[in-house]
């Protein structure tokens, strides 16, 4: 097999990383830390199928005690504040209230629940839980009168799409290369490593060889395993569909819901966009494609159905102004029902020959300490073995994410102490970055600090903000995006590295699209 050169990829690595997803992308930006030579390469955009499909919450999975999943929550609980305290443009501490619904689960078996959660790992930035008054609470006002009691607890709210890109951005930046639009079509061992054939396109086939290979492709993992590589593996995944709507904003406050249901599962409410409510989500078998889902009627209305049990004013399909599903890859553990399979993950390690390991399930709010411990493995293999690479994510920050040290430049700094807290960091960052750019609408300030942090100042770095494609979608927000996060098309960036689709009409949407054929055209030319 001859090599072939493709523009901006190289002939050997010392990683390839499958998958461009929360985890591929976990794992090449930790592995590049350590000094690897990592190359990722995606089927089709970041995060574009799993990864910008989930509630987007960083949690420990309080209905997981249930199921007697301690392990997993506490592991995740301990990540909570270390990953809001990496990125907090893009996540940030949220409180859910929970309303007692009198033939569902006791009020003692909630109140230990939440004692345990409150305790289970070390919670510095969060509040406790609470027992609420909802004929008192900001809460209550949106619920149905017979909801008089309740809970309040704190996790975390994240943007999903965004923590993958910047990930992706961080590892770019530490030296690693990142191909979207890229299929891995085969791989096959050498005695000298890897040879993986990728195909970007329709281009020439690129031939790569690598020390070792991640298998970080989701709900693919197996399929890869058996049709890329032509191994076998002991696990196997199942697959369950789950959808989200969104309407209008059926409530004023910043406070999330998490409702039972009868059928024991929970479906959440949460303030999403300013100006509307996520609602999701759905658990359904899954035994088609992974990457073509979309919600059904039954799933649209079995939510507003849950909803309808505690909002006073109904929510109905007619409501749905926008909704997205997804596949999440969970570990087969032989489960009775979806609901009950364990959202923790797996690392498989095959060692026969040059290094192979699949990451295997695996939850948003996991993420770093696997591809903490997936480096941690690879490190310990073959031609890595014995070389320094300590595991250096835990403290760190993502792209964006240090506002504290923009402040201290600009003599803002303050109290160091408050900006431990996510929340007063973030407000102070968007009052002095509006203070530097008085000439930008507030609301556009608060849109740019919010995406990109710090990193707000490069969508500026040319001076000016361009042609206003549509309301408030300028051509150097759109270009920063084409060049530093490889958005590809509009829809990378009205619905991943942006939720702008959202708050533009059909016309105005395709404005930003016909701006992006134009440019393409350009480009090529």
């Amino acid at each position: 097999m001859s090599l072939h050169a493709a523009p901006g990829l190289p002939t050997f690595c010392d990683v390839l990383v499958v998958g461009g997803g929360i985890n591929g992308c976990g794992i090449a930006r930790d592995l590049a830390g350590r000094g690897l030579k990592v190359v990722l390469c995606e089927q089709d955009d970041l995060a574009a199928h799993t990864s910008s499909a989930s509630t987007k919450l960083i949690h420990g999975g309080l209905r997981y005690l249930e199921y007697f999943e301690f392990a997993l929550v506490h592991k995740a609980l301990a990540e909570r504040e270390v990953l809001l305290k990496s990125a907090p443009h893009i996540m940030w501490p949220m409180r859910f209230v929970m309303p007692h619904h009198v033939g569902m689960r006791p009020l003692w078996m909630i109140r230990t629940g939440l004692f345990i959660y409150d305790h289970m790992a070390r919670r510095k930035m969060l509040p406790a839980s609470r027992a609420v008054d909802l004929r008192r609470h900001l809460a209550g006002k949106p619920l149905k009168p017979l909801y008089t009691k309740g809970f309040e607890y704190s996790d975390g709210w994240v943007d999903d799409a965004r923590l993958v890109v910047l990930n992706a951005v961080d590892a770019a930046e530490r030296g690693a290369t990142i191909v979207t639009r890229t299929r891995c079509t085969q791989a096959s061992r050498k005695a000298s490593g890897w040879q993986v054939r990728l195909q970007r396109g329709n281009g020439t086939p690129h031939v790569l060889g690598a020390h070792a290979l991640v298998n970080a492709t989701g709900p693919w993992a197996g399929q890869f395993l058996r049709e890329q590589i032509a191994l076998p593996s002991a696990k196997s995944l199942r697959l369950v569909k789950g959808s989200h709507i969104v309407v209008a904003k059926l409530f004023d406050h910043n406070h999330a819901y998490i409702f039972q249901n009868p059928d024991q599962r929970i479906v959440f409410a949460i303030p999403y966009e300013g100006e509307f409510t996520l609602i999701g989500t759905t658990e359904v078998e899954h035994h088609g494609e992974a990457g073509t889902v979309s919600i059904d009627a039954t799933e649209t209305a079995y939510l507003c159905e849950q909803v309808s049990r505690y909002f006073a004013r109904p929510v109905s399909a007619a409501d749905v102004v926008w909704s997205y599903s997804g596949v999440r890859p969970l570990i087969d553990d032989e489960a009775a029902s979806a609901t009950a399979v364990t959202r923790d993950y797996s690392l498989e390690l095959n060692a026969e020959g040059a290094p192979l390991l699949t990451a295997w399930g695996g939850k948003l709010t996991t993420y770093r300490k696997l591809a903490e411990q997936a480096a941690d493995v690879l490190c310990s293999q073959g031609p890595f073995n014995g070389r320094d690479r300590k595991a250096w994510t835990q403290g760190a920050l993502l792209p964006g994410g240090d506002l504290g040290d923009w402040l201290a430049n600009r003599g803002q700094l303050g109290d160091a102490d408050a900006l431990e807290q996510p929340e007063t960091a973030f407000a102070r960052f968007v009052k002095t970055f509006a203070s530097v750019y008085p000439r930008l609408p507030t609301a556009l300030v608060y849109r740019l600090a919010r995406c990109y942090g710090t990193r707000a100042e490069l969508v500026l770095s040319a001076g000016t903000l361009g042609t206003e494609i549509a309301p408030a979608v300028y051509e150097a927000e759109l270009n920063y995006l084409r060049q530093h996060e490889w958005a590809c098309t509009a829809e990378d960036v009205l619905w991943r590295r942006t939720k702008l689709g959202l708050h533009l009409n059909a016309e105005q949407r395709a404005q930003v699209q016909a701006w992006w054929s134009a440019t393409d055209q350009r480009s090529q030319a």
